[in-house]
């Protein structure tokens, strides 16, 4: 019976302290990782976006319900500064300098990730512009973009004081997190919508006409807005040169017959 308690003890002892320095399995791992940065992330919520949008995220009459939106959601309102919303705001919240790491932005993410399933951050493979097709890229910009954006993504009005904003110098990934999940006026353009491929040609056209501005082969841009500010060109300065020639043709006529 010795032996046998013995042998018992010795296993009760290894089996112990295998448990102690084992190595934890790297799901293990990854899990336990993620639930720090969840908890990381509740905490960042409770101080700078519970007051607004609930305790729990279910909104409240400040703010909407964040359940389902998704971390590309989180990442583009707060990586732009749009989140937190400033006290007293007006019809639309601007983009400003955000006020988080991206390490905090990740945190928040994951946590507002946690609440319901939504669209997630996307990787530099998804929206970087290498390889995509800059020619469809325009074609589907102008369809389904240009009527807010400008064909050259300059922004524009909107009713009752929105806006469209100016797309110049918008990093590719909040560009594709934009389409992704529709902030603000905007409708969202879901994979059913515009591919994952799609969304990377549109990214593409941006890119390209961006880093044109200074090349403008059709000579003055006029702020490259299109017909509007093309045709108040042409109103004031037609037509007002075409007055001025009339005046001056009107007093020469007048003159010659005085003489």
């Amino acid at each position: 019976m010795a032996a046998v308690v013995v042998l018992l003890l010795a296993l009760l002892f290894s089996g112990g302290l295998y448990a102690v320095f084992a190595p934890t399995s790297k799901a293990e791992a990854d899990e336990t990782a993620q639930s720090l940065t969840i908890e990381e992330g509740k905490k960042l919520y409770s101080v700078g976006c519970a007051s607004c949008h609930g305790t729990g995220g279910q909104g409240t009459s400040d703010g909407p319900s964040l359940v389902g939106v998704g971390a590309a959601a989180v990442d583009f309102q707060v990586g732009t500064g749009r989140m937190p919303a400033a006290t007293s705001q007006g019809p639309q919240v601007p983009k400003k300098k955000n006020i988080y790491s991206q390490a905090e932005i990740d945190q928040l993410a994951a946590y507002i990730a946690s609440l319901g399933a939504g669209p997630a951050i996307p990787t530099e493979e998804q929206y970087g512009p290498q390889g995509a097709d800059i020619a469809k890229g325009g074609e589907l910009f102008r369809t389904n973009c240009a009527q807010c954006h400008n064909f050259t993504g300059k922004g524009g009005a909107l009713t009752h004081g929105k806006y469209a904003p100016d797309l110049e110098g918008v990093s590719p990934k909040h560009i594709y997190e934009a389409m992704e999940t529709g902030p603000q006026n905007m409708p969202s353009f879901p994979g059913t919508t515009l591919s994952e491929e799609n969304k990377k040609d549109i990214i593409a056209y941006l890119d390209a006409v961006n880093s044109s501005k200074s090349e403008s082969p059709g000579g003055l841009e006029l702020g490259g807005l299109g017909p509007v500010s093309e045709g108040l060109f042409g109103w004031i300065f037609g037509l007002g040169g075409l007055i001025a020639v009339a005046v001056w043709v009107a007093a020469r006529t007048a003159k010659a017959k005085k003489s």
